[in-house]
């Protein structure tokens, strides 16, 4: 997810590499005080760039909401262990043919139970070409996906033959082929259930979702300013929740959110701004959080254009990579809060690689200048970094264009957008010249997340419109292996096969840096950069 959004993927490896990163915070002093189970607390978000709708969501702003108005299937605990939710049980003997049973007694927000259809019809109508949706791509594994979302033209059908409904409480999958993985994502989103609600008026389901989840939308959505939840008191899952509700409060500028957290007016803020990095654990002491976690921070290249489409422009995104000082700018403008990225895929994922960028990560300015030469230049010798100005982007970005401009010759800026709602709008819609921040949150802590989601031909996160056919055909074998291991292996030669196009360019691995206010406790933060919603407990006044 760029978060954009941002889940992930047999538990045990999986599990392993979690665990080794688990959750902070939450043991600050005051965790002890008398609790109102009913009391609601405010988190620091975004306005969301599209309604509510699971599978058209895939940004922090609209998939922090969605998360908890939803459940799937399956999710992840706290430790990274996989876990049922929704589902009574996923099996399969070859990773291709799924028998899913559903636990009885699950109801949406308006009461209606949740059938097996529930899922079918969300998938199928979510992977349909003629509904346009941004995750549409996270179907395309399900046997009969091309019929319902062909590369040309008008679907044969409205609904894949690899879903089966048996009954109301059972549907089988089939894939087209093998995927190691599946289970594990169908932590994300897109699969979420929907009710029959959805289908009648989806427009007015955006405004006002019904989900499954332990929250439920109270009131309206105040636009641009914040959305409002609930408990839900017919929740079935196993995180109940232990607070009243969530307020999802947007911020124009993390300044702002940063100075209401001081003064406990939000109460959750899980990215401090750069201004604050210095001084946020003297202002915030035992409610400070530092921790790495699954994301990570590139700049992009609209590969579509036809300027840097060019075959040559490789060898000048690679010449631009070993002009920025990453160790540097982390140190000195960063404060220690990010890691300087060695490769596509942070630390703490399973299947992480060391090195995997290799020499094109490693500051060198004199190779750095001879690869922009022979690439032809960076086309008219300037280029931008487009991000958004609601984020906190501006110094690292400013710093990145310096050491370019400084150690090429290059002409760069950073060239800011208002707010995230904007310059996703802009990527989205293909209108990007030059370059531009992309960032990703993990949907499931697994190398093939970060790399099939990003980089495949078609993908729904493919914000570069990047193809790369030999690098697809790596990515199918990765997710036809027999094993987790062995899928990893080949998606690690994907990622070094990254390198030779350099279609993005890796800059850090993300630290939540965050914290939270007197008004809470038990503030728990996981590797998807998440507070865990339900678990914060709101104190009494």
């Amino acid at each position: 997810m760029r978060g954009a959004k941002s889940a992930t993927w047999v538990a045990g490896a999986i599990a392993v590499a979690l665990t080794a990163t688990a959750c902070g915070g939450g043991s600050g002093s005051g965790n002890n005080a008398a609790v109102d189970p009913n009391g609601t607390y405010t988190y620091y978000s975004t306005e969301p760039q599209h309604e509510l709708i699971p599978t058209n969501s895939n940004e922090v702003g609209g998939g922090y909401i969605i998360k908890n108005l939803f459940r799937g299937l399956v999710d992840f605990d706290a430790k990274g262990k996989l876990r049922y939710q929704n589902a009574e049980s996923v099996e399969s003997t070859d990773n291709q043919h799924f028998t899913v049973k559903l636990k009885k007694g699950w109801k949406f927000h308006n009461g209606e139970p949740v059938t097996a259809s529930s899922f079918v019809d969300a998938w199928n109508w979510g992977a349909n070409a003629k509904n346009a949706q941004l995750n549409s791509s996270w179907f395309e594994f399900i046997k009969g996906y091309e019929d319902v979302h062909p590369k040309e033209g008008d679907p044969e059908t409205d609904k894949m033959s690899g879903l089966k409904v048996v009954n109301d409480h059972e549907f089988t999958i089939e894939l087209s082929k093998p995927v190691s993985t599946f289970k594990e994502r169908l932590f994300y989103d897109a699969f979420f259930p929907l009710p029959k609600a959805f289908f009648k008026d989806t427009k007015a389901f955006g405004e006002h979702p019904i989900g499954n989840g332990p929250y439920q939308q109270d009131g309206n959505w105040e636009h641009k300013v914040q959305f409002k939840t609930k408990k839900f008191a017919g929740y079935q899952g196993v995180d109940k929740p232990k607070n009243g509700g969530v307020i999802f409060k947007f911020y124009n500028t993390d300044d702002s959110a940063y100075n209401d957290l001081v003064s406990d007016k939000v109460d959750i803020m899980y990215k401090v701004p750069n201004s604050a990095t210095s001084k946020f654990k003297s202002d915030l002491g035992d409610r400070a959080v530092n921790e790495p976690y699954g994301g990570q921070t590139t700049i992009a290249f609209p590969m579509y254009d036809k300027e840097w489409g060019k075959p040559e422009k490789a060898k000048v995104r690679q010449g631009l990579s070993m002009a920025i000082d990453r160790e540097t700018i982390v140190k000195t403008v960063l404060k220690d809060a990010y890691d300087a990225a060695d490769g596509w895929v942070p630390t703490v994922v399973e299947g992480y690689k060391k090195d995997a960028c290799g020499e094109f990560c490693k500051f060198n300015p004199t190779k750095a200048k001879q690869l922009i030469k022979e690439g032809g230049g960076v086309p008219g010798n300037k280029m931008t970094i487009t991000f958004n100005n609601d984020g906190g982007h501006r110094d690292w970005a400013e710093a990145v264009c310096n050491d370019i401009k400084q150690n090429t010759g290059v002409n760069c800026a950073a060239q800011p957008r208002p707010t995230f709602q904007q310059v996703r709008n802009e990527i989205t819609g293909k209108k990007m010249d030059s370059a531009f921040r992309m960032a990703w949150v993990q949907d499931f802590p697994n190398i093939s997340n970060f790399i099939s989601e990003q980089y495949r031909t078609g993908a729904g996160a493919n914000d570069m419109g990047f193809s790369d056919p030999e690098l697809d055909k790596l990515m199918d074998q990765a997710n036809s292996a027999k094993t987790i291991e062995e899928s990893n292996k080949l998606y690690g030669e994907a990622e070094k096969k990254l390198t030779e196009k350099m279609p993005s360019i890796p800059l850090f691995f993300d630290h939540t840096l965050g914290g939270y206010s007197n008004n809470v406790q038990n503030v728990k933060f996981d590797t998807y950069r998440q507070a865990i919603w339900t678990d914060v407990e709101v104190k009494k006044k």
